[in-house]
């Protein structure tokens, strides 16, 4: 099977999520059933940069697994046997392996490189890397419930 590109319209028609919390802007690579690339273009106007930390903006940790997480889910939700007959809301059962090795600040892109490890009917497991320019910025193996 050849790999697809999604843009962000197609993003939003798998996700939930919508602003501020769509946290991916476009999909570069999908293999369902095996990986996914995805990247986030970092500006200075987001959110949560007025709280964290106005004199020297960086992306939250927690936000950055999150990401990974929504390219993980759209990953999913390409690679099931059959298409859900609407959005899946997906819920975190739990994260191992989080290790966060640079900061990530505006004007980054964030590249998300998910593998998927295990898909089951209820619940789906992955290991994720975020790198900026090549360097590896944060690592994590992430598990969520499918639907409920």
């Amino acid at each position: 099977m050849p790999a697809q590109r999604l843009s962000i319209q197609e993003i939003l028609a798998v996700l939930p999520h919508r602003y501020p919390f769509v946290l991916i802007d476009r999909v570069v690579e999908m293999v369902p059933g095996e990986y996914i690339k995805a990247f986030k273009n970092v500006t200075f106007n987001e959110p949560f940069f007025q709280g964290h930390f106005p004199d020297n903006p960086v992306v939250p940790g927690v936000l950055i697994v999150e990401a990974m997480a929504q390219a993980g889910g759209v990953l999913t939700v390409a690679s099931m046997p059959t298409k859900p007959a609407e959005k899946v809301t997906y819920y975190f059962m739990g994260m191992d392996g989080v290790r966060f090795r640079k900061p990530v600040t505006p004007g980054d892109q964030i590249l998300f490189n998910v593998k998927l490890l295990k898909l089951r009917t209820r619940a789906v497991k992955m290991a994720g890397t975020a790198t900026v320019n090549n360097q590896l910025v944060a690592e994590a193996e992430l598990m969520a419930s499918i639907g409920g």
